[in-house]
């Protein structure tokens, strides 16, 4: 019994040379990834991440010049996400309009990236938390400069990933997507920008009536416009809970607190209809004033209109080139404390020094050409009840007659629509669209 007994840990020491030829070679592979991110010219910082998604996934900077054009202006680092699945597999470019905030924590997944297993390269945007130049200098913010940046971090990482290439964004990210495939149509094989508005002005023009008489139903329209009707009715008894909320979050505004009511209730409707909330989830006339303020301020809530709201890059563009939407104030005209709402967008959402510089419409007539004299492999992801759709690429008749650029619209989508909302059988038809591009051999650009 004894001998048994001293056999177990010679049993064991058996096994740890087995167990390390099976370890080993994982450990050196994932030590071999970093390796080789790091060894990429511009790349530094590189921290590996805790994914519940992704066997590797890695955060790094990349060296940015300021403007691509003048590199005596100097550089500034932007913050990239490496998600690695494998060098022999494709790899998604998250061409993101915000910060990457989001996408640092443990349970995020790519769509794309996970239906094809693919690799995910993710790019935050200059200007948006940690790849803001400093001083910051807003002369440099623009989608040309943004847009060389994902052209920079392309070909970087196209030494180590080069199968073929998926470019990805949502909603700003979808923007920056479409444009990325105007200014560098052969940097990736397949673009699929989801919920992307092509605004064509500051106050577009296309919003307001797709509010008014298009989204939803009649009766749901009516329902929304119902609610905006009875808080500016009862303004004299919600204003002092809404002057509360003000408050207690330490918002402070560039106009008046009436007038930031009065875009609060013009903005419920826009905010409702992007999102998705449900019409039945808004308070009936004769809710109490808690549960009418509660309501608006979760759907609209006060802070998108103050100095404190984190948006200023956003809007520094919006105002730019990227274009934004206007508030109908017709129908509640008489319970407004403004007249118009005109210029909104500059005089309440950025500061003095930002607001005289002109809209300039070169992005939208640029990608209207593009769109009408090429052909590129791109599927345009929508949501029918989103805002935004209304300024988007759905209805160009154009578009009809192209053979690889796809149009699709889930007909009560939000804004948080994706490839994943639809019905089976269209979901099947995007999926399988985009592996038989995968797999065929054609150039990246179909002209």
């Amino acid at each position: 019994m004894k001998k048994q007994n001293a056999s177990y840990p010679i049993a064991g020491v058996r096994l740890l040379p087995l167990l390390l030829a099976l370890l080993l070679p994982l450990q050196m592979w994932g030590e071999d990834i970093k390796a080789q991110l790091m060894a990429l010219p511009g790349i530094s910082k590189v921290e590996e991440l805790k994914s519940s998604k992704y066997d590797h996934k890695y955060l790094m900077d990349i060296r940015q010049w300021i403007d691509p054009n003048d590199t005596t202006v100097g550089a500034f680092q932007q913050r990239v996400i490496v998600c690695h699945v494998g060098f022999d597999r494709p790899t998604v470019l998250v061409t993101e309009g915000y910060s990457c905030n989001y996408a640092l924590k443990e349970g995020y997944a790519e769509e794309l990236s996970k239906l094809f297993d693919a690799n995910l390269i993710f790019v935050e945007y200059r200007y948006f938390a940690a790849s803001t130049p400093q001083p910051c200098n807003w002369r440099y913010l623009t989608v040309e400069n943004s847009l060389a940046d994902l052209h920079h971090v392309n070909t970087t990482f196209h030494r180590l990933y080069q199968g073929k290439w998926i470019a990805t964004g949502i909603s700003k990210g979808g923007q920056t997507c479409l444009f990325y495939r105007v200014f560098y149509p052969n940097d990736v094989d397949i673009s699929v920008p989801y919920v992307a508005p092509l605004n064509r002005s500051v106050e577009d023009g296309r919003h307001e009536p797709f509010l008014r008489d298009q989204v939803g139903t009649a009766k749901e329209r009516q329902r929304v416009l119902e609610f905006q009707q009875t808080v500016l009715q009862r303004r004299n008894t919600l204003m002092p809970l809404f002057k509360d909320y003000v408050t207690k979050n330490g918002l402070t505004f560039r106009a008046p607190l009436n007038e930031i009511y009065d875009l609060c209730v013009l903005e419920y409707a826009f905010a409702l209809w992007q999102w998705g909330t449900p019409v039945s989830d808004i308070p009936a006339s004769t809710a109490s004033d808690e549960e009418l303020i509660n309501h608006l301020t979760r759907i609209s809530n006060p802070g998108y209109f103050s100095i404190q709201s984190g948006d200023l890059s956003f809007n520094v563009q919006a105002a730019k080139q990227l274009g934004y939407y206007g508030y109908d104030v017709k129908p509640l005209r008489k319970w407004l404390s403004v007249k118009t709402t005109k210029d909104y967008l500059r005089r309440i959402m950025l500061p003095d020094s930002l607001r005289n510089e002109p809209f300039d419409a070169t992005l939208y007539y640029k990608t209207m050409a593009f769109l009408r004299h090429n052909d590129p492999k791109m599927i345009f992801i929508y949501g029918g009840l989103d805002p935004w759709g209304s300024s988007g690429v759905a209805k160009l008749d154009f578009l009809e007659n192209k053979r690889n650029i796809h149009v699709f619209v889930l007909p009560r989508g939000s804004h948080a629509t994706r490839i994943a909302s639809f019905p089976e059988i269209e979901r099947k038809e995007i999926v399988d669209i985009i592996r038989q591009w995968l797999d065929d051999g054609t150039d990246k650009q179909s002209r």
